[in-house]
């Protein structure tokens, strides 16, 4: 009886998913909900590589994160840091600034490769490579580094490589930094870069303008994608990028996410939720959200992933990109 009436309430949750029935709407919780939010691509990510550039978008960034108390992380990407193949210690400045404001940063690799394309030793190599300036930066604070997070998302193209690469990350003291709310806040980013570098302050606007209203489709998506799934809501982890879009417009995702309902937490709070304890065997090629891949895992069927928003036609041309 008890296995009738689980099977039962499954098949009520995934009828209830307005992605998998055609619907879109926005989910009241009877709780608070929670997220932690995460910055990849540190210094920063964007088309321009001047100091003046990075500066702005770090000192907006922070402005932001600071006055709302939000616990974020920021994974650093250390051959950013490099100007003519020495490091310059403006843009390692920049990092102080996020230690400064008592925040956490996390290791991103030295220079963003693929694990999917690299080998393995090399791939660990540019990992070890990418923690020598943060280790000494937190090491001043009497901090050390902790989360690893990886490029694309891509964790490997066999459950071979995968396990020894988590084996390896274990051994250095790292913990992997998983990623519910995935989007594709970078083509936005592109798309609003490229319309500054070509002067056009109405396109900037446009692109703006539609952002936050994407990013919250997107949330709203992977809000009822954790019900259909695990049948509760969970602790999210957000994926974005530090940029100039983001430096503009952090503020009024902020404002979106306590509308629905959100507490900021840190991304330790966000991990001990039992969520992120289930097991996970993609292998596949692209990088995705943990939510599809435990649902890959469990082997559920397509029409579990229907109905992901997708970005702005206009956002794509203007980016220059066809695919997300």
């Amino acid at each position: 009886m008890k296995t009738r009436i689980l099977i039962i309430t499954s098949l009520l949750v995934l009828s209830t998913n307005p992605f998998v029935s055609g619907q879109v709407g926005t989910s009241h919780p009877a709780t608070q909900r929670e997220i932690a939010v995460t910055f990849d691509d540190l210094p920063a990510a964007s088309t321009r590589r001047d100091i003046g550039t990075w500066k702005e978008i770090n000192t907006n960034l922070l402005k932001t994160i600071s006055s709302n108390r939000i616990p974020v992380i920021g994974f650093v990407n250390e051959n950013k840091l490099l100007v003519d193949g020495q490091r310059d210690e403006n843009r390692v400045e920049l990092l102080r600034m996020w230690i400064k404001a008592a925040l956490e940063l996390g290791n991103h690799t030295f220079s963003h490769r693929s694990l999917n394309s690299t080998p393995l030793e090399e791939f660990e190599s540019d990992v070890i490579r990418g923690e020598q300036t943060i280790q000494t930066l937190l090491a001043e604070n009497g901090k050390r580094i902790r989360y690893f997070r990886h490029p694309f998302l891509q964790t490997g193209r066999s459950l071979e490589i995968k396990h020894q690469f988590e084996s390896f990350l274990t051994a250095r003291g790292y913990t992997i930094a998983p990623v519910t709310i995935d989007n594709s806040d970078w083509i936005f980013a592109r798309a609003y870069d490229n319309a500054r570098d070509a002067g056009d302050q109405q396109a900037m606007k446009n692109v703006g303008d539609a952002y936050v209203p994407y990013m919250e489709r997107k949330i709203d998506y992977w809000e009822h994608q954790s019900l259909a799934l695990l049948g509760r809501e969970i602790k999210q982890v957000l994926l974005v990028h530090a940029n100039s879009i983001n430096a503009d417009r952090f503020d009024e995702m902020v404002r979106m996410l306590r509308k629905r309902g959100y507490r900021f937490i840190t991304l330790d709070e966000a991990l001990k939720d039992g969520a992120y304890f289930s097991a996970d065997t993609f292998t596949g090629t692209g990088g995705i959200s943990w939510i599809h891949r435990w649902a890959i895992t469990r082997g559920v069927s397509k029409d579990f992933f229907k109905g992901e928003p997708t970005t702005p036609e206009f956002v794509m041309k203007l980016a220059g990109v066809t695919s997300e």
